[in-house]
């Protein structure tokens, strides 16, 4: 993604925790979403950050070189200048890019463990009979 040109604010802004829970009509299910994304966001941005930074890395560690490479400093700065990734994540929702879904009602899947396990002592039934037969003790 491309965060240069993102319409997300560098500063704080207040925002209306109902407007942004809209789309879930749960403002708890909403953090959770926004931090989901500010989290891939923020690994993302370090992974690019390090990227350009290695592109610089010298192999001789002379005091010398490591105050004058100021390409590095550059970069880092123009990165701790870019909007935080909680920032991008919420203009994000704002503008409807954020895709989530909900998982599987829980019902459905207490039933679904349940038959599992039903299954399971079933078909393993037979076989732990047959393998309490095959243990010996030394």
């Amino acid at each position: 993604m491309n965060y240069k040109k993102t319409n997300a604010s560098k500063t704080t802004i207040s925002r209306d925790v109902k407007e942004l829970s809209k789309e879930t009509n749960n403002i708890y299910k909403t953090i959770s979403i926004l931090s989901k994304r500010a989290k891939q966001i923020g690994v993302e941005m370090k992974e690019e950050l390090l990227e350009k930074i290695d592109e610089f890395a010298t192999t001789n560690n002379s005091l010398e070189e490591v105050f004058e490479n100021k390409e590095q400093i550059e970069v880092s700065r123009y990165y701790e200048r870019l909007p935080k990734s909680t920032s991008i994540a919420i203009q994000e929702m704002i503008e409807g890019n954020v895709y989530h879904r909900d998982p599987e009602p829980e019902e459905d899947n207490l039933d679904k463990f349940t038959d599992s396990i039903e299954n399971n002592n079933e078909n393993n039934s037979d076989s732990t009979k047959e393998s309490n037969t095959e243990i010996k003790e030394v």
